[in-house]
């Protein structure tokens, strides 16, 4: 259904007009694509999760302050040398319930400086870590929580 409201809504914003004529050329185009689609097995519940948005509007501020915090916390250790990094690797488990929840649990680690992920296993995470805060954060488990809840599990 999300596919059929965006190629409709694409088809009137590129085309227009709103001649009936022009309208079933695009409800006919529409139908075709999504048949298409759905004979090929390319659309599915995951090809375009829109279900996730709410969570995902509420998710992206608080990831962007995160990503702001931890700028300033690899900004700090770098410009000023009496700070130690202690690079650190480590395993966490991913607490999420599906592949999509871990790969975006996993993207978001790696968005935020300091931390990257390294691979990404069934039921844990590899992160490299520039100190062990990073790594005491990841493992406190507020960001997978965070990522479940942007996923609506809870």
């Amino acid at each position: 259904m999300t596919l059929v409201i965006v190629l409709a809504g694409s088809w009137i914003l590129l085309s227009g007009h709103w001649s009936f004529f022009l309208l079933s050329l695009g409800i006919a185009s529409v139908v075709i694509t999504v048949l298409c689609g759905i004979r090929l097995k390319i659309v599915d519940t995951e090809s375009v999760p829109v279900h996730l948005l709410p969570g995902l509007i509420r998710y992206t501020p608080w990831l962007i302050g995160q990503i702001i915090q931890s700028s300033l916390h690899v900004a700090r250790r770098v410009l000023s040398p009496k700070l130690p990094i202690s690079p650190t690797i480590i395993h966490i488990d991913t607490q999420q319930t599906d592949a999509l929840n871990s790969v975006s649990y996993a993207n978001s680690i790696t968005l935020t400086p300091g931390t990257i992920s390294l691979d990404v296993g069934k039921d844990q995470i590899e992160v490299h870590a520039l100190t062990r805060e990073s790594a005491e954060n990841l493992k406190s488990g507020l960001m997978a929580k965070k990522v479940r809840k942007m996923e609506g599990v809870r």
